[in-house]
């Protein structure tokens, strides 16, 4: 009997070592692929905060909350299981999905830009207009997690294709890791942004005079922010857009494009040697971010063409 209970918790033992050392590969893979995908968090931190302007503070958490449940479900209920069977059954088909993702926020942010620039009366009483504040929250809310959906198809991708070579199992479980906390880092960071205003008045009531500066500083300050963030989310549409289409390009043996914006790049770099990497980087982001806004106005053009 005590031996058999030795033996049982021998393997006990084994078990849960085993277990602990798929978790830690794990974890260890998550951050690896969370690492790969740092780029378009970035663009989902600067694009989220302009979903939120416009609204009373007492509503501007709940908007981001609702915004973030949302982003969770695109990870978990839908992303996730969609990546899992396209790695195991169609892989060929992710760079497609991906380059029609990437066309959707072209087109998205071009379209934007061309309310703004071209002042489109007619396109604007066209559209119907929310007056009511709850019809336009959830206008905003559903606008947000569709862009949201993009974005975190592109994060969900980088990280698939960093885990291509694991098992199944384990590519779930990194996965549904990467969604959580890149989730949570994301619309926590975006809270605390649509809040600072408020943390700013707090900090302006106090006693002490470098405080009081501080808060209002942070109060003046928060317009000027947002409205910079929107159009960082705007032209960071155009940029993740436009670089998942060249990649796809390149993907598909189309490489003209893709070299041009490489070669271009490393040339720039060489005539910079003290910060080459840097200014590589910029100009294959320029370079995407032109494919980017060319293909978004394309495809606005061809819509306003079938609208009228």
């Amino acid at each position: 009997m005590a031996s058999g209970l030795v033996a049982l918790l021998d393997d006990v033992a084994g078990i849960t070592k085993l277990a602990a050392a798929s978790l830690d590969d794990t974890a260890s893979a998550a951050g690896k692929a969370g690492a790969k995908a740092a780029g378009v968090v970035i663009d989902d931190t600067a694009v989220t905060p302009r979903y939120a302007v416009g609204f009373t503070p007492d509503r501007e958490l709940p908007i981001i909350a609702r915004i973030a449940l949302g982003s969770l479900r695109n990870k978990l209920l839908f992303l996730l299981p969609a990546a899992i069977a396209l790695s195991a059954f169609a892989p060929w088909a992710v760079t497609p999905l991906l380059m029609a993702g990437g066309a959707y926020l072209c087109f998205e942010a071009a379209e934007k830009l061309a309310e703004v620039l071209l002042h489109d009366d007619d396109h604007a009483e066209d559209a119907p207009v929310a007056t009511d504040p709850a019809t336009l929250e959830k206008e905003k809310i559903s606008g947000a997690i569709r862009t949201d959906f993009i974005l975190s198809a592109e994060i969900m991708a980088i990280a698939l294709a960093d885990i291509a070579d694991k098992p199944l199992p384990m590519q779930a479980a990194v996965l549904a890791a990467v969604g959580i906390f890149i989730t949570i880092g994301v619309y926590g960071v975006v809270a605390l942004i649509v809040k600072m205003d408020d943390i700013g008045l707090h900090l302006a009531q106090k006693t002490l005079l470098p405080v009081r500066l501080i808060g209002r500083g942070l109060v003046r300050a928060m317009p000027v922010l947002l409205e910079g963030l929107s159009a960082i989310g705007t032209a960071a549409m155009i940029w993740v857009g436009g670089g998942i289409i060249v990649h796809g390009l390149e993907h598909f043996g189309l490489t003209m494009i893709p070299h041009a914006i490489h070669h271009l790049a490393e040339l720039a770099g060489h005539a910079v040697p003290f910060a080459q990497g840097a200014v590589e980087w910029l100009v294959t982001a320029v370079g995407s971010g032109i494919v980017g806004l060319l293909i978004g106005a394309l495809i606005v053009l061809l819509l306003h063409k079938v609208k009228h």
